[in-house]
């Protein structure tokens, strides 16, 4: 899980990978969408790839890069421990609105 959060901290890695999930690219292309140039997109992608988020079709002398799904379904997996205290949190900011909503209601019929 480090290894896929790390590969995703640097913004132009997350950009590869936004791009990648309307489907497969060449390094080309990718680096003409980011503006960066080959070597750079090439170095993002080998950490993509060693990271297990990617993979790599060869097709002549073209490199095509693909999103794999099993690392974003273990990422989904491990956020999915995380979502019940969000849930649980935004519950009780909803009751804590809703007093604030009824005091302030309260206040203005006493005026």
């Amino acid at each position: 899980m480090k290894t896929i959060l790390n590969a995703l901290a640097e913004p132009n890695r997350l950009h590869i990978v936004e791009l990648l999930r309307d489907g497969p690219l060449t390094v080309g292309e990718i680096a003409d969408r980011l503006e960066l140039n080959q070597p750079q997109a090439s170095k993002h992608l080998r950490v993509l790839s060693n990271a297990g988020l990617v993979e790599v079709l060869a097709i002549a002398n073209r490199r095509i890069y693909k999103l794999r799904p099993e690392p974003f379904k273990e990422l989904d997996f491990w956020l999915e421990s995380y979502r019940h205290i969000w849930i649980e949190r935004f519950d009780r900011l909803d009751d804590y609105l809703q007093e604030l909503k009824r005091k302030e209601g309260n206040r203005d019929d006493k005026q």
